[in-house]
């Protein structure tokens, strides 16, 4: 059986590398990253520390449209990306159905199941990623695809490399 929410969560990662990457070569290459685009990758990061926060009863390191720099956008991807998919990966049944109850960021009061929490990062993640490809556009800059099945894609191509005896 495929466990997506796994599956969702090395998405997740793979997407978030891929996008850092591209922003770091677009920097290499003299561009300057558009702001629009940091808030959105910001809020991205931020929403994944601030779910880990919920999920575990800990406090947030960051807020919900707290900004970063490149460099601190690598950390919170650190500190986050992994660790969200490692949760995934590591929930049983119960864990999954478990309810959380938090309050949002404008102070709304809300209940949520884990694996709904793990299929709706995955999922806000992609969203907004594609909101900084727009921003990128947009100031002349080339986006990169994250698109989970050019993913998906890629997991297939390594396979079939790996199938592949050398000679």
């Amino acid at each position: 059986m495929i466990n997506t929410i796994e599956k969702l969560g090395a998405y997740t990662v793979w997407a978030n590398e891929t996008l850092l990457r591209h922003l770091d070569g677009l920097v290499a290459e003299g561009a300057t990253i558009p702001a629009g685009a940091l808030r959105l990758f910001s809020h991205v990061l931020n929403a994944q520390a601030i779910w880990l926060g919920r999920m575990t009863n800990t406090p947030s390191p960051v807020k919900v449209w707290q900004e970063h720099d490149l460099a601190t956008l690598h950390h919170w991807h650190e500190q986050t990306s992994e660790r969200f998919h490692q949760y995934g990966i590591q929930a049983d049944d119960a864990e999954m159905q478990r309810l959380i109850t938090y309050t949002n960021s404008i102070g709304e009061g809300y209940t949520s199941q884990v694996s709904d929490i793990l299929t709706h990062v995955p999922v806000h993640g992609n969203y907004h990623r594609a909101q900084v490809a727009k921003e990128l556009r947009a100031a002349g800059l080339e986006p990169i695809n994250t698109d989970f099945i050019t993913y998906c894609r890629e997991l297939s191509a390594k396979a079939q490399a790996a199938d592949v005896p050398s000679l």
